[in-house]
């Protein structure tokens, strides 16, 4: 029987490349290479070569070029891959902004052979691949765990990274945020709500996560199971990775602007989670909540989330173009 997620894959594909990105593989490392879409006119078409015996053809690997346009770099959450993930705004930013969007190691394709599981071995790699691209300076906007990467490429790499925009995420998972959070869902484990292995199990990832109730068959519940729950060691070990101590955590002062995009009905990291956050990372951070959305304020709220994202794009490039004019 077709798998009806499989199936609608194709068709995404198509609709990104319409939308002016296609995928291409990094090596990061020796063992570790990362899948990104990238602005399709910074790829070259590979040129194909016979050898002088003619016994073979030869491809070349596409030539890279450095983007011509403002770079958005956009990170997925934990349940699904990149284009899933902002497949409802990658369309809305093309024209304006060099759009790039990674599948983070053991998503889409993204492996190592690295046995690091931390947030910051996701930022480093994630760094090294956009470095590899030619881009120098970039907006990262993360979601959910995607949020925990882009705080430490962020903060790893505060040159790279100019500004952040970040939805349904926090600094760092602590212990104590950890066992507060599962506990006030009704979850024993990280692994039990974001690794799913039943239908039951997905449901029940979708109620916390959407602030409506959204129905869908059992059976598209388990082709979803059957895509996008793939590499379940590993993202397990993700998950056990991603818990620090508290009393370990440390604040850093960011020098870039931060816009916190919530769902004002998220159960997950609720809007007094962000708004308390908004009170830690200081005066570079601002806040903004979009009604009638929960978690997944991206895909509950399409048009409303990329109309919020641009206009603090806009605002952006709009001071840095006052600074240049002034200096």
């Amino acid at each position: 029987m077709v798998n009806l997620v499989a199936a609608q894959k194709p068709l995404l594909h198509g609709l990104m490349k319409m939308a002016g990105i296609i995928p291409h593989a990094v090596e990061i490392d020796s063992g570790t290479a990362m899948n990104i879409w990238v602005p399709s006119e910074t790829l070259s078409k590979p040129k194909k070569k016979s050898n002088k015996k003619k016994t073979a053809t030869i491809i070349e690997e596409p030539l890279i070029k450095p983007p011509s346009k403002p770079v958005v770099v956009l990170v997925h959450g934990f349940a699904a891959e990149g284009i899933v993930t902002w497949q409802f705004q990658v369309g809305s930013l093309t024209k304006k902004y060099s759009v790039y969007v990674p599948d983070l190691l053991f998503f889409g394709g993204s492996f190592t052979d690295n046995p690091d599981r931390s947030p910051a071995f996701q930022a480093e790699c994630l760094a090294k691949g956009l470095r590899k691209l030619g881009i120098e300076r970039c907006t990262v906007v993360g979601f959910s765990y995607g949020g925990m990467v882009a705080f430490k490429m962020a903060e790893m790499y505060p040159r790279m990274v100019e500004a952040l925009v970040v939805s349904g995420s926090i600094l760092a998972m602590t212990d104590s945020i950890s066992a507060a959070t599962l506990e006030g869902l009704g979850f024993s484990s990280s692994s039990e709500l974001l690794l799913p292995t039943s239908v039951k199990g997905c449901k029940a990832l979708l109620k916390v996560a959407a602030h409506k109730k959204l129905w869908f068959p059992d059976r598209l519940h388990k082709d979803f199971l059957e895509v996008m729950f793939n590499n379940r060691k590993e993202r397990g070990e993700l998950l056990e990775g991603l818990v620090v101590s508290t009393k370990d955590t440390n604040i850093p002062k960011f020098p870039q602007r931060i816009h916190l995009l919530w769902g004002e009905q998220d159960q997950i990291f609720k809007m007094e989670h962000a708004q308390d956050m908004k009170g830690q990372l200081g005066e570079n951070a601002t806040f903004e909540g979009i009604k009638k959305a929960g978690h997944l304020v991206h895909l509950e709220r399409p048009c409303v989330y990329s109309r919020c994202l641009n206009r603090f794009l806009a605002s952006l490039h709009e001071a840095n173009n006052e600074t240049a004019a002034s200096a």
